[in-house]
């Protein structure tokens, strides 16, 4: 039954039928079928128990920082910085790239608003410059993906709705291997540029003197950062509040650089009302089809089949990766971890290993997330930078140019799956 559940989502995802709608139509399916429709009366109770969960006011706050940070030109004025300080590597401005979604998603929470925003300031570079379009979009793409594992992140924030793992917790899980996967990213470049000089364009001719004069744009998202964590880990603020904390600063920086008016604000609104109402629709969906396959007893007979199959807890979890590394190829990744991570969550808890923890687990699905991003034919991250071009473009160009990005986030999961104290070192040490 498991098996026929994934088949038929997969199905109606590949006909392209929305997800919100797709996990709807499965949810009424099984009902009818397996409880006769007893469950759907219990649809608004759910629902309304679920949407109190004031967390989840933390996920349209997020968005509309990063919308703000867009709109208000902070993103811009950071990358233009970063290029100061990175564009001496072998790759130039590709480091840009990886170092701007690194300090963007410190503060931003979406991989999706990363990609686009530092992507929509970036591109115009290819040209200019010379660079390997193949590779420079590929840096993008996959730079973009960091925007889920380094905190502030949305998808920790619903992993931990859905699993009842500390929020706090998962955010400084993800901070050390953001900072590895963004290592690997910079090495990928240099080790593809060095192979293929001419793939890294024009040498930036800078001096310390700008790099000093720019250091100024670099302080807002940093600031940003600093206030949305360090008050959460202060003890001042719960994820929701910093969140709030957050798009407050971002308003008063916004109005430092005079890029604060009503028009700005009201493309951020709408912007931010887009993603949430698109997200809020999957989250409540995927609630109510997790609460259909818990009477159906799917978990346990996920748990029963893993058993008798006599694998060891790591063969267990290599298991659970080459699943989502499928999976991640034809389903978006916020429907998956919602769909998914229900059923797959109590198989790892019941492997009884003390280092594969819910907050380690939180942190490998993050990746096995962030894989599906750029991995074809739904990869959203891959589409969002397609689409940012203005000349067009085959889609492979940007497909082609994420794989030896997919390859170095493929090491950086095995890394963690054998050394488990990347995630939860951090945790343990502040909290326990």
């Amino acid at each position: 039954m498991a098996f026929g559940i994934i088949i038929g989502l997969m199905i109606l995802v590949l006909a392209a039928v929305p997800v919100a709608a797709v996990l709807g139509i499965l949810s009424f399916v099984l009902d009818n079928i397996s409880m006769g429709g007893t469950l759907t009366p219990a649809l608004a109770e759910i629902y309304w128990d679920k949407s109190k969960e004031f967390i989840l006011v933390a996920v349209p706050m997020f968005i509309l920082l990063g919308e703000i940070m867009l709109r208000a030109g902070i993103a811009r004025r950071m990358y233009a910085a970063v290029i100061q300080w990175l564009s001496w590597l072998p790759g130039g401005l590709m480091h840009a790239n990886i170092g701007s979604c690194t300090i963007f998603a410190a503060s931003s929470g979406s991989s999706v608003a990363t990609a686009a925003t530092v992507g929509t300031v970036a591109y115009p570079e290819i040209q200019a410059r010379g660079y390997n379009e193949r590779l420079f979009l590929g840096s993008l793409a996959a730079g973009g993906t960091l925007g889920i594992l380094i905190p502030p992140s949305i998808n920790l924030i619903i992993y931990g709705l859905l699993t009842d793992t500390s929020v706090p917790e998962l955010y400084l899980a993800g901070i050390i291997p953001g900072v590895i996967l963004s290592t690997l990213f910079m090495l990928t470049i240099i080790a593809a540029c060095l192979w293929r000089p001419a793939w890294g364009g024009k040498k930036v001719e800078t001096s310390w003197g700008e790099r000093i004069r720019c250091l100024p744009d670099l302080l807002p998202p940093i600031a940003l950062f600093v206030a949305v964590v360090g008050s959460i880990y202060a003890g001042i603020a719960t994820p929701t509040e910093a969140a709030s904390i957050g798009v407050c600063m971002a308003v008063v920086i916004a109005a430092a650089f005079r890029t604060l008016n009503i028009r700005m604000l009201k493309e951020a609104f709408e912007g931010t009302m887009r993603t949430t109402a698109m997200i809020m629709l999957i989250v409540f969906a995927a609630i109510f089809l997790n609460f259909v396959l818990g009477f159906m007893g799917i978990t346990q007979t996920m748990l029963g089949f893993i058993s008798d199959m006599g694998l060891t807890p790591v063969q267990t979890i290599l298991l659970i990766v080459v699943f989502y590394l499928f999976l991640g190829m034809f389903m978006e990744t916020l429907s998956m971890m919602l769909t998914t991570v229900p059923i797959v969550f109590p198989i790892v808890m019941a492997l009884g290993v003390p280092e594969f923890s819910d907050v380690w687990f939180g942190i490998l699905i993050t990746l096995l997330m962030e894989a599906a991003l750029i991995t074809p034919p739904i990869g959203v991250n891959l589409y969002v930078v397609h689409g940012i071009r203005a000349r067009g473009g085959h889609f492979n160009d940007v497909a082609i140019g994420a794989i030896p990005f997919l390859l170095a986030m493929l090491a950086m999961i095995l890394f963690l799956v054998a050394v488990p104290d990347l995630a939860t070192w951090l945790p343990t040490l502040v909290y326990h």
